[in-house]
């Protein structure tokens, strides 16, 4: 059993390095097993989220943790806080919200879209208990190839590792609905892999060109750069 103290967003690294990969648990089982694992660390499963989201925040804002933890997003995450522009922000696929929840206690006003209820409820009771103001996090069930919010609603638009869950015309889509709620930045982050990690739920790989061929698509300047994957940053 895990100690709360030592429950972080790299357990989902743990499953999959000592289980899935030596054929101990299927890929397909992985979310079941990882919501097992959390929810038995403490007798209210409440209290076991509170204390997953904790330590892995205070890991990826870089804060001393019990048990030493390495996040494994600490350098994606900070390399999106650097290139988001605000105050209003808008992050499609954010899971369980740390990246959102980052941005909005630095101030911006934040919009976490994801295709999960589950997920999304679990962020909108964690925020208030982790101090979030609700003015500064709303959290929001939609597909991200169609979000409910006006044109030009966010200063940046961001899908940090997303696009890899997708198949091509999917992520094409979420691009064009990135750059329709975007009015300043678009910010598309994604794993360099040689494979994709079934773990994840990935299905597509991706490398520079591919990301250049999303920027060429958007007909608007564009960088592509590489730091712990690749990035594409689209500017109107």
């Amino acid at each position: 059993m895990i100690d709360l103290d030592r429950l972080d967003n790299d357990l989902a690294g743990w499953l999959d390095r000592t289980l899935v990969r030596r054929g101990l648990l299927a890929p397909a089982a992985f979310e079941d097993a990882f919501v097992a694992v959390v929810t038995s660390t403490a007798v209210d499963p409440e209290d076991a989220w509170l204390a997953f989201y904790r330590n892995t925040m205070a890991a990826l804002c870089g804060t001393v943790v019990p048990g030493g933890t390495n996040a494994e997003l600490k350098p994606v995450h900070e390399r999106a806080a650097e290139l988001t522009i605000g105050p209003d922000v808008v992050e499609l696929g954010c899971c369980f919200g740390f990246l959102s929840l980052r941005l909005a206690a630095a101030g911006n006003r934040v919009t976490a879209v994801d295709l999960s209820p589950g997920t999304v409820a679990l962020l909108s009771r964690t925020a208030p208990r982790l101090g979030v103001e609700a003015q500064c996090l709303d959290a929001l069930v939609a597909d991200a190839r169609a979000v409910p919010r006006p044109s030009g609603c966010a200063d940046t638009v961001l899908a940090v590792h997303l696009l890899e869950h997708l198949p091509e015309q999917a992520g094409v889509d979420v691009l064009a609905e990135m750059l329709r709620l975007a009015r300043r930045r678009v910010v598309v982050a994604v794993p360099y892999e040689d494979e994709p990690n079934p773990s994840w739920g990935h299905v597509r790989r991706f490398d520079g060109d591919a990301l250049a061929a999303l920027g060429e698509r958007s007909g608007r300047p564009y960088t592509v750069t590489e730091h712990h994957g690749g990035w594409l940053v689209i500017d109107r």
